[in-house]
């Protein structure tokens, strides 16, 4: 396995192992919180790795004891000042989210712990989800006073029952993985020392792939999502953008920082 930082490290790293590239959210001593720098990174690695000719297939995962712990707490404090960083941050969203969908190459997660808000959404958007057992997922967008923009309401109506999406986005409870797996936004539960290997060996199982009949596949399977995404994560984010001045929001991150 070689490792090719590239422009993304040391918040999000590269290494190559054959065709399959592991792409690590990387800031383990904050569980993987996306910061502006790691925020920035996971909207441009998609083209990145879409331009490396070599690269077959990636495996998406964090670093240490979480997938990640969502949106770091001081970027979004200091969105309720600096709205122009505010504004940048949720278009860069827009960014992520559609890239992903777009991507040509097939995603495996291996979603090695906590996934909550954005880490959650960025599981989702994989194409192959594997969870370890003691993993969950969780959108607390709303429980924090947010617009679920960048989180599970524009997408999770395409996985899952409109009724259970409702219950989990407007609750922010937790999803247990076998759960995740019932909803339909995970594949298999995995044995938590056994995931990295489970997703590689996927992973390099769709490597060995004919390349053009499974990038035009995955295309046409994606333009279901895209089509459903695209009109509801415009206005999410726009929402979500607004809820930032909420009293509600203001509140939770003074709590939070008082902790």
């Amino acid at each position: 396995m070689s490792a090719t930082a590239g422009p993304f490290a040391p918040e999000l790293t590269v290494n190559a192992d054959g065709g399959v590239r592991i792409v690590t959210m990387n800031r383990p001593e904050a569980l993987n919180a996306v910061n502006q720098r790691l925020h920035a990174a996971l909207a441009r690695v998609w083209r990145h790795l879409a331009d490396d000719e070599e690269a077959r297939c990636v495996v998406l995962t964090g670093a240490g004891k979480a997938f990640s712990a969502g949106g770091d707490i001081e970027m979004i404090q200091s969105f309720q000042a600096d709205h122009e960083a505010r504004r940048a941050s949720l278009e860069e969203a827009a960014v992520i989210v559609t890239e992903m969908i777009r991507f040509p190459l097939p995603v495996v997660a291996a979603v090695n712990g906590a996934a909550v808000g954005l880490g959650c959404s960025l599981a989702v958007l994989c194409d192959i989800v594997y969870i370890g057992e003691s993993a969950y997922f969780a959108d607390p967008h709303v429980s924090v006073g947010l617009t679920a923009g960048d989180g599970g309401a524009p997408a999770w109506p395409v996985f899952v029952n409109l009724l259970r999406a409702k219950e989990y986005i407007f609750t922010g409870d937790r999803i247990p993985a076998a759960e995740a797996v019932s909803l339909g936004i995970a594949n298999r539960v995995v044995p938590d020392g056994d995931l990295m290997d489970t997703a590689l060996a996927m992973a390099q199982r769709l490597a060995a792939q004919p390349i053009q009949a499974l990038r035009s596949t995955k295309q046409v399977m994606n333009m279901h999502l895209a089509r459903a995404v695209t009109g509801p994560l415009e206005f999410a984010l726009s929402a979500e953008y607004n809820s930032f001045d909420t009293p509600e929001h203001r509140a939770f991150v003074e709590r939070f920082l008082e902790r």
